[in-house]
């Protein structure tokens, strides 16, 4: 069966994934930049923009491993844009413009559906009102034989962790104190029970934290 993945996730050492007060100028609320400050300066990240060069060491590696082997996205409402509620402008297309950098069949989780958007370079984002296991069963079969990535944000992830959905987690812990936001590992007490874990410093400060499902005892 095809996996479920997390990338790329940062996470502050107070266990804050975004900051508080999210804005269409501010996508990750207070916290700015800082959460992903290790990631702007890699290839993989430059390549997203469409531009060459970017550094090619570690934090690169992990980086680039978001993309390779993905068949479809789950996301939650908030990674998209910052509306609340009922959809009061339904021309938002998400932050990243006209060619998003997903390239796959994309289900935005909502309480409040809209129509499906069709994007540039295979972008399908689907607004779906269902739990972690029905967005799943929707996500694998958009993916085929290719595994799911849960996109964030750290509510959706949580959601995804609770109900045991999640084969491959890959934390990147950066050496910050944000003091609001929302967290990341409210309520997943003995997570690590779950996985085995690796963690590995860069140059840049963090600690990539990569959590790999334990194989079931036979």
């Amino acid at each position: 069966m095809s996996k479920v993945r997390v990338h790329n996730l940062a996470v502050s050492l107070d266990g804050f994934a975004t900051g508080d007060g999210q804005t269409l100028e501010a996508p990750f609320g207070h916290a700015g930049g800082r959460l992903m400050e290790w990631f702007f300066p890699t290839r993989a990240f430059q390549s997203m923009q469409g531009k060459d060069g970017g550094s090619e060491g570690v934090d690169n590696a992990y980086a680039a491993a978001w993309g390779p082997g993905i068949g479809a996205e789950i996301m939650g409402r908030n990674k998209f844009g910052p509306q609340r509620g009922a959809w009061q402008d339904e021309e938002w297309q998400g932050w990243w413009g006209d060619n998003p950098p997903f390239h796959t069949p994309v289900f935005v989780l909502t309480h409040h559906p809209r129509p499906t958007l069709k994007m540039e370079g295979g972008n399908v984002f689907h607004f779906i009102d269902a739990t972690p296991a029905e967005a799943l069963a929707q996500a694998r079969e958009a993916a085929g034989d290719l595994d799911v990535r849960i996109g964030g944000g750290p509510t959706t992830v949580r959601q995804f962790l609770e109900a045991d959905l999640i084969d491959h987690l890959h934390v990147v812990l950066v050496p910050i104190v944000l003091g609001r936001g929302v967290r990341l590992w409210d309520g997943l007490e003995s997570l690590e029970d779950r996985f085995t874990i690796e963690a590995v410093t860069t140059p840049s400060g963090v600690t990539h934290l990569t959590f790999a499902r334990r194989a079931l005892s036979a």
